[in-house]
């Protein structure tokens, strides 16, 4: 059992330093292609990037000091906190493109909460299920019927706050990641047969009321959400000069690309959400293979990480953090080629992004961190039988 446990450990901490050089792998990839970026954009993002980047950096290194327990046990006050962020910003953040989803801060620039409410997200579904476990010892239909309310209503009050920003793409993300936590904690699946066959019939009665009574669903939801919707469903037929330009300079790089810091076509917003067409412009289809092969090996590092733990609440915070990575890469990637609908959505450590990225180190951080302290958690492995053995 040592024996077994001393592997498990070894083996992890070889994926973490992988995890580690990739990072290192994607920051300078972020600021090769936000230096192509920059003649579409201001010439501080670039410096303002590597601040983030050495900045997310130093909160790894931070976290050592503190044990996840801490992280865990302050969650409900962070999420408390987050909510009321979010409450905040619909009265004095700063409108931009139409939302207000941004606190300017002088001097600084701007801070985006609901960045931070995916990671708090994430932290307090996985105190929930720690819970609901120590509660629930013997689990029946009625009691994952509980569970799923309990995080459908953590999941909900960020969202309605959230979707009023506007800002569509990150409610997704919050439902997702709930979603798919709840899966691998393991609730029945007729919850999630019941709860896909309720959707639809939402969906279904809502896309009826918006195409056939189409004043009265102004009236009711307002002529911005009603354009909210129109753009959604109709994103295929009107393109506009952002994804046109990004697909042009996608199609124009060939196999090797034009070169960093040549694009020769102007793309809107080329430093966040689309960066990924800059980067294909700069290194054609081998460097993008190359990227999305990274990004793969980023993912499967992770999945490695969740499948290989004998600890539950470690496998939750991965879980959704993978879930939250795995779903903005797909999503972003597939809005600069045209297979999805633009929503704002930025591709993970390469995008420029200050609160995007510190939120992405802070998961990091807590997962590259975690065995440190498993013992001080729930439990799962024996400190105290295995001081000379365990070298992490």
């Amino acid at each position: 059992m040592i024996a077994k446990v001393v592997i498990i450990i070894n083996n992890n901490t070889k994926i973490k330093y992988f995890l580690l050089t990739l990072l290192i792998t994607f920051f300078i990839i972020s600021i090769i292609t936000i230096y192509s970026a920059s003649s579409f954009s201001s010439k501080q993002v670039l410096s303002k990037q590597v601040i983030w980047y050495l900045i997310g950096f130093g909160l790894i290194i931070i976290t050592t000091k503190f044990s996840c327990k801490k992280i865990l046990d302050i969650s409900t006050i962070l999420y408390i906190f987050i909510n009321i962020l979010l409450f905040l910003l619909l009265i004095f953040g700063t409108k931009v493109n139409g939302s207000k989803c941004w606190f300017t801060i002088p001097k600084l620039g701007s801070f985006q909460p609901s960045e931070f409410a995916k990671i708090i997200l994430i932290l307090i579904n996985t105190k929930v299920f720690y819970i609901f476990n120590k509660k629930h010892p013997q689990k029946n239909f009625f009691s994952d019927v509980k569970l799923f309310l309990i995080i459908m209503i953590i999941t909900l009050i960020p969202s309605i706050l959230t979707f009023l920003e506007p800002d569509t793409g990150m409610v997704i993300i919050y439902f997702l990641i709930s979603f798919i936590m709840l899966f691998i904690f393991g609730i029945r699946k007729s919850i999630f047969f019941i709860v896909i066959i309720l959707a639809m019939l939402f969906v279904f009665s809502f896309l009826y009321f918006y195409f056939n009574y189409e004043n009265t669903f102004i009236n009711v939801f307002g002529t911005s959400f009603f354009y909210r919707i129109d753009r959604l469903l109709d994103w295929s037929s009107n393109n506009g000069m952002q994804l046109t330009n990004a697909m042009a300079a996608i199609k124009s790089a060939g196999l090797f690309g034009f070169g960093i810091g040549n694009t020769p076509i102007y793309i809107p917003e080329a430093h966040t959400d689309f960066i990924f067409s800059v980067y294909t412009s700069n290194f054609g289809l081998i460097g993008t293979i190359i990227l999305i092969t990274l990004l793969l090996s980023f993912d499967l590092a992770l999945f490695k990480l969740a499948k290989d733990t004998n600890d539950k609440n470690y496998r939750f915070i991965i879980t959704g953090f993978l879930a939250m990575i795995m779903y903005q890469q797909i999503q972003n990637i597939s809005m600069n080629i045209g297979l999805l609908p633009i929503t704002g959505i930025t591709l993970p450590f390469i995008s420029y992004g200050g609160s995007s990225l510190i939120s992405y180190m802070i998961g990091i951080a807590i997962i590259l961190n975690y065995d440190k302290n498993m013992c001080k958690v729930n439990n799962s492995y024996d400190c105290k039988r295995l001081p000379n053995d365990i070298k992490l």
